[in-house]
């Protein structure tokens, strides 16, 4: 037979798994980052990539992502949860990186953010080659 004190923690115990439970569901909620405009996509890549300067940059057409040029590097910001990664490739691969369907996919090479897909309306933009 069951007695009263087995029953206290069997119910304490579930409460606390509860709790936790919800404590967890909650600090998983995250605040969607706005999208990226022109300063905020540098000031990123500032915190970034401190020293370099930006020759040219260019946001997504979502606000998800940018890609700037600095020399023969080509900076990558990419929106991962409520946040952004920061990466650099060579310019001539960003160049040669797939694009279809108005989507950029870069090989970042790095285990961490393997691939970067960046909405743009065309690729590489005019002028540009």
């Amino acid at each position: 037979m069951i007695d009263k004190a087995y029953l206290i923690q069997t119910g304490g115990s579930a409460v606390a798994v509860g709790v936790l439970i919800a404590l967890a569901a909650w600090a998983k909620i995250s605040k969607p980052a706005p999208p990226l405009s022109d300063v905020r996509a540098r000031a990123l890549f500032a915190d970034e990539f401190p020293g370099k300067a930006l020759d040219s940059l260019w946001v997504t057409v979502d606000g998800r992502g940018a890609l700037a040029r600095s020399g023969a590097s080509a900076l990558v910001l990419c929106e991962v949860g409520d946040g952004y990664v920061a990466r650099h490739i060579p310019w001539a691969q960003a160049l040669a990186s797939t694009f279809r369907d108005g989507v950029l996919r870069l090989d970042l090479a790095d285990i961490a953010a393997p691939k970067a897909t960046l909405a743009f309306d065309a690729w590489p933009p005019a002028g540009l080659v």
